[in-house]
């Protein structure tokens, strides 16, 4: 009876999820379509430095790559088997880990000559660590890795899909950023309401998932004030490239939370 009640209980809290992932859905779907602003691409530092345009936005990427490689390595590392308890738990980190490393190849391109045909390749990569990202998440709570299999790949293809759905409307005249940005926000909504459902976890830490999406709230609020901070700096560093940089911090904390784990069930937050 008591088990037949906490089973029915979590297939409940599923489906709830499963209801606000396509509340949500709709409600970006009946919004008008949101158009990439053009003034997107001009940012406030466009300085040329050794050779380099737009030398801070650029550079910067390096923490992406950075923090990519170096998760690659720590989470395919052999030390860290007494974590994993399957294959299946370590295959998001590596997607995460590579979309992190890419996003430093891709955005460093893009900032070189900003033009939304290569902001294409600086936003594809971001879905896809933030498919894997949430697809740890997800099947980490739910206490079902043997679904990674199953929900990687319709995570990946849904984030790719929706830069692919921004780049044909783009190219048609009618840009339309709303499925982009539920891809890039729907994740850190949920996140609070997934680990309330679901306390129990062996890599997401809920304290270090907080000061990930601190972190990252953080960036994009940097990127908001890039003109603003450029000035207030005198022209030291911008808005736009201290937020690459919080994104990598984000990005670090991520496999600092899987490499803290025990590998033991917890309870905790």
């Amino acid at each position: 009876m008591t088990k037949t009640f906490f089973s029915s209980t979590y297939h409940l809290k599923v489906l709830l999820l499963i209801v606000v992932f396509f509340i949500c859905l709709i409600a970006i779907s009946v919004i008008e379509p949101i158009p990439q602003n053009p003034s997107f691409h001009l940012f406030a530092d466009s300085r040329t430095c050794l050779g380099i345009l737009n030398f801070g936005n650029t550079v910067s990427n390096i923490a992406f790559a950075f923090v990519g490689l170096w998760g690659i390595w720590t989470v395919m590392s052999p030390k860290k088997y007494s974590i994993f308890r399957t294959q299946w738990e370590r295959w998001p980190y590596i997607v995460f880990c590579a979309g992190i490393f890419l996003v430093g190849i891709g955005s460093s391109y893009y900032h070189w000559s900003p033009n939304n045909e290569r902001l294409f390749w600086d936003r594809l990569p971001i879905t896809v660590a933030f498919m894997g990202f949430f697809t740890a998440c997800l099947t980490d709570r739910l206490g079902r890795p043997n679904l990674t299999p199953r929900i990687l790949p319709i995570n990946l293809l849904l984030g790719m899909g929706s830069v692919v759905y921004w780049s044909i409307t783009e190219a048609q005249g009618n840009g339309d950023l709303r499925f982009y940005l539920f891809i890039q926000y729907f994740p850190i909504l949920l996140l609070p309401i997934l680990c309330k459902f679901f306390p129990k976890w062996r890599h997401t830490n809920g304290k270090y998932l907080f000061w990930i999406v601190i972190c990252y709230g953080f960036a994009v609020l940097l990127e908001q004030f890039d003109h603003w901070l450029y000035e207030l700096s005198l022209g030291l560093i911008s808005g736009h490239t201290l937020k690459h940089l919080f994104a990598a911090l984000a990005a670090f904390m991520v496999i600092r939370m899987v490499t803290s784990s025990t590998g033991k069930t917890s309870c905790g937050q």
